[in-house]
Order: structure tokens, then C-alpha cells, then sequence
């Protein structure tokens, strides 16, 4: 068997070496088919340099032309992406969770301050729920902006997750003490909130090229939704953008999830730009 190492080798280079090598060979890409199991279609893009394949595949068309098959970069690539691809995973089912939670909290919050709500113990599960499932929905867009660079939407969501924690932390204490009353901070903690919804829409708004113009109509949602919700007296009309944000975020997942887990497989393309 002939060594080879395509540990730096990327395409077209690759396609070309496997080409050259089905030749000397004497096989046809038919014959190559049926000696490693792959369709004729992903032997022909691969040859021509339109994808690359995963790491499996290169050993199995190596191995098949009598060349042994070192590591390459591809793989210590996609040893990367797992992570990534489970956080998001995470993310995407926390975000489910927190968005039917979060309506339930608010109707709660209404009726706490006008003190017709009178079991706190019911309330403060439903807080702390909120508090869990947001913080790993967050947790799992700052980890896309890993796989899709964006340093300012990156920011703005490590801002969010620090503001949810103190806020809903705060929230519970209130509930659980008598050291202070929830009506007292409501409207800082509005506020707040606010700030750090506009935050993250300016960051999606970085986008560039990115699923379509999907990151800009986020990003002039989150920052409708933020103005509106600062402003304090407009924040229950914020409900209405927030709710089509928090959705295209979801969906922005899920996007994200088919894209990590299609990258570097005979049918994808994976690229991205951002402005930040």
C-alpha cells in the first residue's frame, strides 16, 4: 500500500489526488463504487473539487484505491463541531421550553403585583424554570456564534445571560423573603431587559450573508422589541415583536443545527460572513 498524508490537503488538491489515483488504477468511477459504496454522483463532485468529504469517506476511497489514509484537519474540524452541535441541540429544546414558560410567568407577574396571586411556591417554580431554560437558550445561540462568528451578537448575549441571571435570581429571592418587594424593581428590571434585547438585535443585524436576509429581520425585531420594552409603558405592546424574535431565534437554531451537521458531507457548502 502506498502511504499517503492528507493532513493539509484540501480541495480541489484532494479531488485531484483521488482522480489521479482511481486512474493509475485503471478503474472507472463505477468500479470505484462498488470497491468502497458510495453513489457515482459523490465520487464525481468529490473528483471535481465541489465538496469536500467527511473524514470516513476519504479513508474509505483511499483504502479502496490501496493507499493508506493518515488524520486529517477535516477530522480534528469535526471532533470540534460535536460540541457545538449538542449545545445547540440544547439550546434549540430549552428555548421550546422557556418560550410556553414565559407566557405563563407574565400572566403570573400581573397577577402577583396586583395581589390576586396567592401561592408563591407555584410562582417561583415557573421563575426558576424560566431562569434554567432562557439560560441554556442563550447558552445556545453564544455557542452558534462559535460556529458563525460575530463578536458583538456574541457580547450581547453573554450581556443578556449575565442580566437574566442576576434579574431572575433577584425575583426568586423576592418571592422566597420579605427583604424586598418585586413591585419596587419592576420597572429597572424592564428596563434592563430592554437594553439587552436592543443589544442583541443590533448584534444579529452583523450578519452578512448568513441564511438569507433571516439576521436582519431578527435584528430590527430585537431592537423594536427593545426600545418598546425600555420605554416601560409600550412594553406589553414589546410582546408582540419579541415573540417573532424569540421565534427566528429558535429557527435560527435550527438552521444553525442542519448546517453544522451537513458541514464538510459530499452535499455542503458551510460559509459565513459577519461585519462586527
Amino acid at each position: 500500500m502506498v502511504n499517503q498524508n492528507v493532513h493539509t490537503m484540501k480541495q480541489p488538491e484532494l479531488g485531484k489526488r483521488i482522480s489521479e489515483m482511481r486512474r493509475a488504477k485503471g478503474l472507472t468511477q463505477e468500479e470505484l463504487v462498488e470497491l468502497c459504496n458510495l453513489n457515482v454522483r459523490t465520487i464525481q463532485r468529490i473528483e471535481a473539487g465541489e465538496v469536500t468529504p467527511r473524514s470516513y469517506t476519504i479513508k474509505a476511497l483511499f483504502e479502496a484505491l490501496g493507499a493508506t489514509w493518515q488524520n486529517s484537519e477535516q477530522e480534528v474540524n469535526e471532533s470540534k463541531s460535536k460540541p457545538v452541535l449538542t449545545w445547540l441541540y440544547v439550546g434549540f429544546g430549552s428555548g421550546l421550553i422557556y418560550f410556553f414558560l414565559s407566557y405563563f410567568e407574565i400572566s403570573m407577574e400581573i397577577e402577583w403585583m396586583e395581589g390576586s396571586f396567592g401561592n408563591p411556591l407555584n410562582f417561583g417554580l415557573v421563575k426558576a424554570g424560566v431562569l434554567i431554560t432562557f439560560s441554556l437558550f442563550i447558552f445556545g445561540l453564544i455557542k452558534m456564534t462559535s460556529a458563525f462568528p460575530n463578536k458583538i451578537l456574541q457580547i450581547a448575549l453573554w450581556v443578556m445571560l449575565i442580566a437574566n441571571g442576576i434579574w431572575y435570581s433577584i425575583d426568586l429571592i423576592s418571592l422566597a423573603t420579605s427583604i424586598f418587594k418585586m413591585e419596587d424593581y419592576y420597572f429597572v428590571k424592564l428596563a434592563t431587559f430592554g437594553l439587552a434585547y436592543g443589544f442583541m438585535g443590533a448584534g444579529f443585524l452583523c450578519y452578512k450573508n448568513l441564511w438569507s436576509n433571516i439576521p436582519q429581520i431578527l435584528g430590527a425585531l430585537g431592537i423594536v422589541s427593545g426600545i418598546l420594552i425600555f420605554s416601560v409603558a409600550g412594553a406589553l405592546f414589546g410582546l408582540i415583536p419579541l415573540t417573532l424574535f424569540e421565534l427566528g431565534e429558535l429557527g435560527l437554531l435550527i438552521w444553525a443545527i442542519n448546517k453544522i451537521g451537513r458541514t464538510s458531507s459530499p452535499d455542503s457548502t458551510f460559509s459565513s460572513q459577519v461585519t462586527a
